[in-house]
């Protein structure tokens, strides 16, 4: 439970970050949003799902889950979520690539300061005293 709790801790820290400095991300992140709305609305008024169930399906294509629970019976549903899948894994495959970056960063920056006062420390136990 602790290590979720960290976990989640260090993905909002990372969102807040890339939210703060980089363009790039709040375009993607609109667009995530955007596309997760657009598939909402769809497949609840086109296959009659559920305001709930439509989200579930959206969220389960664009990440390639796909647990295939729902599946869109309309020919229209099927076309729009064929474009909905070649649209979405590019904008969730760079939202996700863009969020990792900020991660790692946010970690070398971490791992670099706190080198940095190891090493301040063995400098000072080395230096000769007066």
């Amino acid at each position: 439970m602790v290590g979720l709790v960290v976990m989640l801790r260090r993905f909002v820290r990372a969102i807040r970050d890339a939210w703060k400095s980089d363009e790039a991300f709040r375009t993607l992140l609109a667009l995530v949003v955007s596309l997760l709305l657009s598939g909402t609305v769809f497949f609840t008024l086109v296959e009659g799902w559920s305001v709930l169930d439509s989200f579930y399906f959206s969220v389960t294509t664009l990440t390639t889950v796909g647990f295939g629970d729902p599946a869109p019976a309309t020919a229209a549903g099927k076309i729009f979520t064929i474009i909905y899948i070649f649209v979405g894994l590019g904008v969730i495959g760079g939202f996700i690539n863009v969020l990792a970056k900020h991660t790692f960063a946010r970690r070398m920056r971490g791992a670099g300061a706190s080198e940095e006062k190891e090493g301040e420390g063995e400098e000072q136990e080395g230096a000769p005293s007066s």
